[in-house]
């Protein structure tokens, strides 16, 4: 069963590239005491994802400050320095937390894993938006499978 409006986020962790190298986040440090905009995507360097729907998020990341979003974070089911050279390539810095799901878990925990076997991508995390308060979850937006409209950075300020 997926995970909905009014459920805890689970415990999980990610991994993101610090200064250093690679560092552990886990969900009580994300979410604890903040309102935080985490979607996902189905793969770093893939066509939707890159070319519409972080870049979305990193255009209107002042608008979600504005709206009362502490964090904005973008997770996907690559490793952690997949999710580095992605950040680097979309010109990501400090708007946005980018949270390598390496193996995942977080993804199954909620029940928004996708079998990309089919593509040869393996086990994927579905497309989705959601806006987690303190550590519940204020509102989801998942997409039906091939289509980018109810998680883009859009909608989602449209629906704060």
């Amino acid at each position: 069963m997926s995970i909905k409006k009014g459920d805890k986020v689970p415990a999980a962790t990610f991994m993101t590239m610090g200064a250093d190298g690679p560092e552990p986040v886990d969900t009580d440090s994300l979410f604890n005491g903040k309102r935080v905009a985490l979607f996902a995507v189905p793969g770093a360097f893939t066509p939707t994802c890159s070319a519409k729907h972080l870049p979305g998020f990193k255009e209107q990341a002042e608008n979600f400050k504005a709206k009362g979003i502490d964090t904005i974070a973008c997770t996907s089911v690559n490793d952690v320095f997949v999710m580095g050279a992605w950040a680097k390539d979309q010109g990501v810095t400090d708007e946005m937390m980018m949270l390598a799901d390496g193996n995942g878990d977080f993804a199954k925990a909620i029940g928004l894993e996708l079998d990309g076997s089919g593509f040869g991508m393996g086990g994927r995390s579905q497309r989705y938006a959601m806006v987690v308060d303190n550590g519940t979850v204020e509102n989801i937006f998942v997409e039906q499978g091939g289509e980018f409209k109810v998680s883009s950075a859009d909608y989602v300020l449209e629906n704060l």
